[in-house]
């Protein structure tokens, strides 16, 4: 099994993909006219307008929905793993994935909006919504519903779950097996609620996870202002082999930046888009831009500032790609959460271990409660006018018990699964937007040229030649 693991990620993860990434944010930022710089107060600004109907949520809770995805181990584990096997180097690449992947966030967002649909009641969309309704690839959408199913149910769950069960271990000696099953019975209570619990739940949950993980890494980044110069030094020295120490695993930094980048950003994965859908709006755009933004929130402000704490401390290991290391300050330690909390110990005595550990919990919660949240609205998209209670039953189920297995296996073999989890889907979305850009860009022209001419905004699809745009053609004023 551990062989089959390792060669879907190396089929999966071959430079290919990383071309795309980067690539195809690039090319995406120059369809954009460069959205992510060029409109980032308007970002801001629409993140807090408009209101939750009957049929979808506010702007801000869905933000806070994709958001809850976006922010969780990537931030903490996935900043300390990268660094442990790309070095230092690897944050800048991180920097690259989000910049690029802003564009991307807008593109794939929009297209959520754009090609959601109305069912049950509410607003439903995603990747296999706009692929089949923008592309009328019925199979195609149906391969990513499947995809997007097993990955949020089976891949992606044990990441987090692990993540968490081995901060509590360290840091409250709780047993890993304990901490999956409490993590699972709470996520139970909410996800059994429905849609409008986990929305209302993370609008809660995110911004004070957040605020109060960044406010932490604030105060330790003010203890060593003095230090950061060269901490931003040795980032672009290692992520372009520069630095002595370094300089060998250039490769590495490059691949482990744009992976942990992906995995944390998820920009292009195609997992906001679900989010982005169930947004009330009077235009597409509002909410690309939103999500847009959420990449800026994720990477240049969570994923830097544990990746600032961590190499001010100088605790952290650097594998040398044969065994062996370039950095070992922590020896025993594995690359995974452990690097934060021994970051934050290091500088203020006695909290860093418990604050991490707390922190963590929350992040991978909200997280879980984003991957029920696609899995169900892709079963959706399966069984199109009502889900089969059974099937229902069987997903939230599946992916209790993944969180609980997952928090007793190990770390690398628990970031395998959830590196081919990001993969696949991250392959099948790419591609399916690079075909189905044109709306997303049109929507982005529209949006603009009505700002500037009216000041208010409306859609209509039928004007602009969008076709299949259900729910805005049959949506009532």
């Amino acid at each position: 099994m551990e062989n089959i693991i390792d060669l879907l990620n190396s089929i999966i993860w071959s430079n290919a993909l990383i071309v795309l990434c980067i690539f195809g944010g690039l090319y995406f930022s120059i369809r954009t006219r460069f959205v992510q710089i060029r409109l980032v107060k308007t970002m801001a600004k629409e993140l807090f307008a408009g209101q939750s109907s009957d049929k979808g949520v506010s702007s801000f809770q869905a933000f806070a929905l994709a958001i809850s995805g976006r922010i969780g181990t990537g931030n903490i584990a996935g900043v300390a793993t990268a660094i442990a096997i790309g070095g230092p180097g690897a944050i800048f690449w991180m920097w690259v994935v989000a910049f690029f992947g802003a564009s991307t966030a807008y593109v794939e967002a929009t297209l959520g909006q754009i090609y959601k649909d109305v069912r049950g009641g509410e607003y439903r969309g995603g990747p296999a919504y706009y692929i089949l309704k923008g592309l009328g690839i019925k199979w195609y959408a149906t391969l990513f519903a499947i995809i997007t199913i097993i990955s949020c149910a089976f891949f992606l769950p044990g990441v987090q779950s692990n993540s968490s069960s081995v901060a509590m271990k360290l840091a409250f000696n709780i047993d890993p097996l304990y901490s999956g099953i409490a993590t699972a019975v709470l996520l139970g209570i909410i996800i059994f609620g429905g849609v409008r619990r986990i929305a209302k739940a993370a609008e809660w949950i995110v911004p004070f996870m957040a605020v109060g993980y960044v406010l932490m890494a604030a105060i330790i980044i003010g203890m060593n202002i003095g230090e950061v110069p060269a901490v931003f030094k040795l980032i672009f020295n290692s992520a372009f082999g520069i630095d002595s120490t370094f300089g060998g695993i250039i490769g590495s930094a490059i691949a482990m930046g744009v992976k942990r980048g992906l995995y944390s950003n998820e920009a292009g994965q195609g997992t906001a888009p679900h989010a982005a859908a169930a947004a009330e709006v009077d235009h597409p755009a509002k909410q690309g831009l939103v999500q847009a933004f959420s990449i800026y929130i994720d990477t240049l402000f969570v994923c830097t500032a544990t990746a600032l704490m961590i190499l001010f401390s100088g605790l952290y290991n650097v594998s040398d790609g044969a065994g062996g290391y370039l950095v070992n300050t922590l020896e025993g330690v594995d690359s995974g959460p452990e690097f934060t909390q021994y970051a934050i110990d290091h500088f203020i005595p006695g909290i860093g271990v418990g604050f991490v550990a707390i922190a963590l919990f929350f992040f991978v919660f909200t997280t879980l409660m984003a991957y029920y949240y696609m899995a169900e609205t892709n079963l959706n998209f399966m069984f199109k006018d009502k889900i089969n209670p059974i099937a229902l039953f069987i997903l939230r189920i599946a992916l209790l018990a993944t969180i609980v297995f997952g928090s007793m296996n190990t770390s690398a073999r628990a970031w395998d699964l959830g590196d081919i989890g990001v993969g696949m889907m991250a392959w099948l979305n790419f591609i399916a937007i690079l075909l189905l850009q044109k709306p997303a860009i049109r929507a982005l022209r529209d949006y603009e040229k009505q700002k500037k001419l009216k000041g208010k905004v409306k859609f209509n699809p039928t004007e602009l030649g969008i076709k299949n745009a259900d729910a805005w053609t049959n949506k009532k004023d």
